[in-house]
């Protein structure tokens, strides 16, 4: 009998995390490495935000809090869903937790039974269909690739809908796409959803504030408030605030489903850190300006990198919407031989070699279930991503 949980036997760790580790070993061994794995922004956290974590601590706000949030913070993330989202939630139904992780678990573990189904789209971010297997569900994986723009169809979720379905997990800007949904787009979806009473969505907008070219950001629940009973809206401040390692993350939901999800949190974590509570208050509460300016630099590096990769043979790397990621097509790649001697078999293949024979880190397409993709973070410096740009069409050029 093993001593390890069989529910633990059901999910991988995260591929992201491990290879942007590898990195580092590599880096701390003497190597040249540019790590583009990682999906943290390369902003320094606005001054204003340490400053009020840095008075939290002077004045002594370093005590356990409720659960799942601190009043103060509750109350500016429901004039945020107001303002911004045109959502209205009480406090009693907005969740805080460490993380747009952990509210993603919270959710999932406490409405999960053995048998229950959850639609993601695919590619998906590497964490929700683990974590739907430790909480004892099935995640039903639906393609959505790059011939819809990496988008899901109305027609191909209505066929993944079963008696058994929970949950539809949706995100939008897309990690590792960075596809954006229209309001239309998005409309056929909810359209599916309204026919389906019985499925609950998960809407997923951490990179919210991550939108170029005049792409209009909504939420399902704005573009069909029919949906707002059994819609559980995600966001957090790690990405467009750069307050990954803060591990804040929050979102407003039915009352009876945060009220669950407080149980199992005060089980876990009990709660949030208190100082990187007050830090994200700060932030959703203070100037706001600067996110259009921080917008602004990501889509030039966009811009950048999808017009350098589109000049490697063999890679096709389409325009994102938003966030900071591009997910290039390689198959003019696949069955080829890099300059060192590696068959180019998959796109793990690839992104082994090139880490290997050039020293530029990257996450390859089947951890985030399509290939023969590889997902590049552009979160990093113009001179990091020019040179990891001339380093990648290097190897590209080298296959035979």
């Amino acid at each position: 009998m093993s001593f390890l949980s069989d529910a633990l036997a059901r999910v991988q760790p995260s591929p992201t995390i491990a290879i942007t580790q590898t990195a580092r070993e590599r880096a701390a061994a003497g190597r040249d490495v540019i790590s583009l794995s990682a999906g943290e922004p390369d902003f320094d956290t606005p001054d204003h935000v340490k400053d009020a974590a840095i008075a939290a601590i002077r004045d002594g706000r370093t005590k356990y809090t409720a659960p799942d949030g601190i009043p103060e913070l509750k109350d500016a993330i429901c004039a945020k869903f107001r303002r911004e989202n045109g959502l209205d939630y009480t406090p009693a139904q907005v969740s805080v937790g460490s993380g747009g992780k952990q509210v993603l678990f919270n959710a999932l573990i406490a409405t999960l039974n053995p048998g229950d189904e959850v639609i993601v789209p695919a590619p998906y971010w590497v964490s929700y269909p683990d974590i739907v297997r430790l909480g004892g569900g099935t995640p039903v994986i639906v393609p959505a690739g790059i011939e819809t723009g990496f988008k899901l169809t109305a027609e191909a979720l209505e066929a993944a809908i079963t008696p058994r379905t929970k949950w539809f997990l949706f995100n939008s800007p897309s990690n590792p796409t960075g596809a954006g949904y229209s309001r239309s787009e998005l409309r056929a979806l909810t359209d599916v959803l309204m026919r389906h009473p019985h499925v609950w969505v998960l809407s997923d907008d951490i990179y919210e504030h991550l939108a170029f070219d005049g792409f209009a950001f909504v939420t399902p629940a704005q573009v069909e408030p029919g949906l707002k009973d059994r819609t559980l809206t995600l966001n957090g401040v790690s990405k467009a605030y750069a307050m990954t390692g803060w591990r804040i993350g929050y979102a407003g939901g039915p009352e009876p489903l945060i009220a669950a999800m407080r149980k199992l949190q005060s089980q876990s974590t009990t709660n949030p850190c208190s100082i990187s509570q007050w830090a994200a208050l700060a932030a959703l509460e203070g100037d706001q300006s600067f996110l259009a300016d921080r917008a602004a630099a990501f889509r030039e590096r966009r811009d950048m990198v999808v017009a350098r990769l589109n000049a490697c043979a063999g890679v096709i790397c389409p325009v994102p919407e938003g966030a900071f990621y591009v997910y290039p097509d390689i198959s003019g790649c696949i069955g080829k031989t890099s300059a060192g001697g590696r068959r180019i078999e998959r796109d793990e293949d690839f992104c082994t070699a090139l880490l290997e024979e050039h020293d530029v880190a990257v996450v390859f397409g089947a951890a985030f279930g399509l290939s023969p993709h590889f997902r590049v973070s552009y979160a990093a410096s113009d001179e990091m991503l020019t040179q990891a740009c001339d380093r990648i069409e290097a190897f590209c050029a080298g296959l035979t």
